[in-house]
């Protein structure tokens, strides 16, 4: 195990509560094992390791997310998403094979939507071509997690959104049942009201959208009435 990731788990495995571990597991539908931590408690624990001089090299960083990802513990899974945030712009364009792995390997909305709207989108910033060609692969998955990425990738883009992507990856799932689809698509139209919102009411006018993604999709448009 990377010397980075053997701190990690020394700094953890002691504030283990397997009260608040029950509790978690629970809200997280049984798929995860917890140590029972915070997110707060977890990133203090923590902090120390974040120096620049403690930080694991660049190049380190698939492996040492990778490891982290392999163990059982969810904490240990939301480490290395908060690893990756930090390297989010330093991370080369061979990352998105990793990137992939990870969206599609203890799949779940607590990470799938931070390695989407943080990860992927640094990735889409500073390696177009290639992550467009992945982005192009995921529209097209049957796995919801890869789409569910596809679709939120640009929720912090504002003025640069790619409209004609958006709504039209949008069309293409408006007919999935999925829950994690359809909050998807509710929560991109949200985000993206706040740009333009004209074209938003008027997309969800014209493809009638209903039910859940158009609840969410007009919450803040409503909120301002």
């Amino acid at each position: 195990m990377h010397p980075w990731n053997s701190a990690v788990l020394s700094a953890l495995e002691p504030l283990a509560n397997p009260e608040n571990a029950k509790q978690m597991q629970s809200y997280m539908r049984d798929q995860f094992v917890f140590y029972g931590i915070q997110s707060t408690q977890r990133r203090t624990a923590l902090k120390p390791l974040w120096h620049k001089a403690q930080l694991p090299e660049t190049p380190q960083i698939p492996q040492v997310v990778r490891e982290l990802w392999l163990q059982p513990q969810r904490e240990l899974q939301m480490v290395a998403v908060d690893l990756l945030i930090k390297y989010k712009n330093q991370l080369p364009a061979s990352f998105l094979a990793d990137l992939e792995w990870l969206i599609t390997t203890k799949s779940w909305w607590d990470t799938v939507d931070m390695l989407a709207s943080h990860v992927t989108a640094a990735l889409y910033h500073h390696h177009s071509a290639e992550t467009q060609d992945y982005l192009n692969h995921w529209r097209q998955s049957d796995n919801i997690w890869l789409r569910r990425s596809a679709i939120l990738y640009q929720l912090k883009f504002k003025q640069q959104t790619d409209e004609k992507w958006l709504f039209g990856i949008l069309k293409e799932n408006q007919a999935d049942n999925e829950f994690f689809i359809q909050k998807a698509i509710g929560w991109a139209l949200r985000e993206y009201s706040k740009t333009n919102p004209d074209a938003v009411t008027s997309f969800i006018n014209q493809q009638d959208i209903q039910g859940l993604a158009k609840r969410e999709g007009l919450k803040w448009l409503n909120k301002q009435r």
